[in-house]
């Protein structure tokens, strides 16, 4: 969207916003005036307590009569077509306050539609916000800070702890850790020494590093996921809405009916009869309140509708598109394999190296005590503790030296130790020395969450998915690993968010999507799905890309998410077709003289009113939402 065009549109909801405030603000006075004052009284030939609902018909009601000419010569039939007719009808007929509440209903949905389009500048609004606006650079000793624009390639950077990495670059001094998983799909704080490679927007450790900028900063990662985000959410279709397709076909024959009506019965009363039972309330009123009710059930499950027409679309999705890290696993490394050496008693060495693992910040650490922890074993003490960042973890249990260090480091020392490690499997690993003999190999992997087999088993007879797929940064092995254990066959690894956001726009011309990720290399591909669903709240970025945010991340939400949009489309196609069923049937009464107008009107409530109580349902939850 052009800045042009983002002003233009923002400009027509601020004043669809304020049409729905004057026609609140006209229907309460009318109230006021007619039951709490009882003011009657005629001015210039007009009801006084009508007064209020004219100046909103004028004000609001013009501009919907004006669209209805131009919708006329563009042959363009919707649900608003009908109501601009309605509005007209009203006034000639005298139902003012019948009209005022179209107006009402018709701008506030408006205003409402309005909300996802929005949602674009706060998108680049929040990835321009968590990259700083400084860096901090040294020169000679001394350090100043400069903009992050003026920074040039080889410029010696101090990242501070906590900080966001302002640019590409690497490691020249310090050691520490830096949380990338948010901008690679890889689920793990990533070690950093003198030479390793750090990216822009990765979350630094505890302790500070100072860094060489390899690239500008419009040159870096972070930037170029801007730019992808930038170009989707211009790309991005804005899709017709439920009361207009149902208002594409009731529209022209309800037109149709009533000028039938006039001309075989040569009778103008019976054309504004038949338009006035014809009043698309069950539309305009119905889907909305359906809508807004189920965004509130939603919400009280932890599901956040950012995008109302997201429930809209989301049961008309065929192909699901997962992420890996966050969403099918749970984000964090787990010890799932120990192997010791023979001789070894796994619960002992399990013992002895998380006895020593309580001492270290290495991103494994918790996995093994943990694991540890969870088999209630007792950690004996430890001496002499000593880690250098690259070397390994090396303390005394008791008379026994540990050594925990990785196999490159062992095989590096000891070439000979080859013949004594397992072969390399997929995930992380350690190797583990006691006493200078090799004790065991620790693995580890970042596992599938608990329920992931049977919801993706679920998706396809339960929810009519046609195609499901993983698209992750991570490595071949660990995708394939996940995939064959909650049971996807098509699979997609090592992919940029480019290359995301491309796959993703080529399967939604295919089929709608629905996407699911958590990371902010996500962004661009949750905005370029039909649905996106963003799994908690620790990106707001990729919060503001997606339809919908999950709160607790989990993928029975995801499942209860589908079947309140499900419900919610089945309960607003009740209340919505229900109610032109009903309003089909006056018309023909009022077509051949049964249903005068002002009687017409009145079915016509009684028609709304029952819409209305059937579209309240979807407040109240069921019994059950979930199927797995």
């Amino acid at each position: 969207m052009s800045r042009s065009d983002e002003t233009t549109f923002l400009g027509e909801n601020w004043t669809q916003t304020l049409i729905a405030v004057l026609a609140i603000v006209a229907i309460a006075a009318h109230l006021i005036l007619r039951y709490a004052v009882s003011f009657d009284a005629e001015i210039l030939g007009v009801r006084g307590d009508h007064l209020p609902l004219i100046v909103a018909l004028v004000l609001g009601g013009a501009p919907l009569v004006y669209d209805l000419v131009v919708k006329v010569f563009r042959r363009e039939f919707g649900s608003d077509l009908l109501a601009g007719i309605s509005i007209v009808t009203s006034v000639i007929l005298g139902e003012y306050l019948a009209g005022t509440f179209v107006v009402l209903m018709l701008s506030g949905g408006e205003a409402l539609e309005g909300y996802a389009v929005r949602s674009a500048s706060a998108v680049l609004k929040a990835l321009a916000a968590r990259l700083p606006s400084v860096a901090h650079r040294t020169v000679d000793g001394s350090l100043e800070d400069i903009a992050l624009d003026d920074v040039q390639v080889g410029d010696r950077l101090i990242v501070f702890p906590h900080e966001t990495c302002p640019v590409d670059g690497t490691v020249i001094n310090g050691h520490g850790s830096m949380d990338e998983s948010y901008l690679t799909g890889e689920p793990y704080v990533m070690s950093k020494t003198p030479g390793s490679e750090v990216l822009s927007g990765a979350i630094n450790g505890e302790s500070a590093l100072t860094i060489r900028a390899d690239k500008l900063a419009v040159d870096s990662r972070y930037a170029r996921i801007m730019s992808v985000m930038r170009e989707s959410e211009q790309r991005r279709p804005r899709l017709r809405r439920l009361g207009d397709q149902l208002g594409a076909f009731y529209t022209p024959l309800a037109v149709a009916i009533a000028i039938a009506a006039w001309g075989f019965s040569g009778d103008p009363t019976r054309f504004l009869a038949v338009l006035v039972v014809a009043t698309p309330c069950p539309l305009l009123i119905a889907i909305p309140v359906s809508i807004i009710g189920s965004v509130s059930l939603a919400a009280r499950r932890g599901i956040i509708i950012k995008d109302p027409a997201a429930l809209e679309k989301m049961d008309t999705c065929r192909t699901a598109i997962f992420d890996k890290t966050g969403t099918l696993t749970y984000g964090q490394p787990r010890l799932t394999e120990i192997l010791p050496a023979e001789g070894v008693e796994v619960d002992d060495i399990l013992a002895l190296v998380g006895s020593l693992e309580r001492y270290s910040k290495h991103p494994l650490s918790d996995a093994i005590v943990s694991e540890a922890q969870r088999r209630g074993l007792a950690f004996p003490e430890v001496e002499r503790i000593s880690e250098k960042p690259g070397e390994g973890l090396t303390g005394f249990v008791g008379d026994s030296e540990l050594f925990v260090t990785s196999r490159r480091k062992l095989l590096t020392e000891d070439p000979d130790a080859a013949l004594l490690v397992p072969p390399q499997a997929g995930g992380l690993e350690c190797v583990i020395m006691l006493d200078g003999r090799y004790a065991a190999t620790f693995r580890f992997r970042d596992e599938p969450r608990s329920e992931g087999k049977s919801f993706i088993s679920h998706l396809k007879p339960k929810h009519h998915f046609d195609r499901i797929m993983i698209v992750s940064g991570d490595r071949e092995s660990e995708v394939q690993y996940l995939a064959r254990k909650v049971g996807i066959e098509e699979v997609y690894h090592s992919y940029s968010p480019e290359e995301k956001l491309r796959l993703v726009e080529a399967e939604t011309q295919k089929a709608p999507t629905v996407f699911l990720g958590d990371g902010i290399n996500d962004a661009p591909a949750l905005t370029a799905a039909t649905v996106g669903i963003a799994f908690g709240q620790h990106s707001d970025i990729t919060s503001e890309a997606a339809g919908v945010v999950i709160m607790d991340t989990s993928l029975e939400k995801v499942d209860e998410l589908l079947h309140v949009s499900r419900r919610m489309r089945a309960i607003a196609l009740q209340s919505a077709v229900g109610g032109m069923a009903l309003s089909v049937v006056g018309m023909g009464f009022a077509s051949f003289g049964f249903l005068p107008p002002v009687a017409g009107a009145i079915s016509q409530e009684i028609i709304d009113v029952f819409a209305v109580l059937n579209a309240l349902r979807a407040v109240f939850p069921p019994k059950e939402l979930t199927d797995y």
